[in-house]
């Protein structure tokens, strides 16, 4: 399985999405012109990983300065299928905000109510 990169730019953020080390991460803002649209290979590439390729264990790093509500609802598609996956799956999920960027923190909060039983952290930037 071949790994994705997808450059950020001051509206979306940077992914890397490696299939070797089974470590995906996602840093910067997002809100896109048309979310769905960006993110599709993010979401297609998801997928495949967990029907067949997912390493024995998957660490996905997201650092989202700002998302938009498209981006939101992206982000709660993705952790659907995170959550659907983690029984099958070994998966751990950091969400890192920094200190002085409580929308950040509130919404890794709301992820963290949302899905239960999904491993997730709240880790504060140094």
């Amino acid at each position: 399985m071949k790994n994705l990169i997808l450059a950020g730019t001051e509206s979306v953020p940077d992914i890397n999405m490696d299939a070797d080390t089974g470590i995906i991460s996602i840093k910067g803002k997002s809100y896109p012109e048309n979310t769905f649209k960006f993110y599709q290979p993010f979401m297609s590439w998801i997928n495949n990983y967990f029907a067949g390729n997912a390493q024995e264990k998957t660490q996905i790093n997201i650092e989202i300065i700002y998302f938009n509500s498209s981006s939101s609802k992206l982000l709660f598609a993705f952790f659907k299928i995170l959550n659907q996956a983690k029984d099958n799956h070994k998966i751990e999920v950091n969400w890192l905000y920094d200190k002085d960027n409580e929308s950040a923190l509130e919404a890794g909060e709301d992820f963290i109510a949302d899905f239960k039983e999904l491993k997730i952290n709240l880790l504060e930037k140094a």
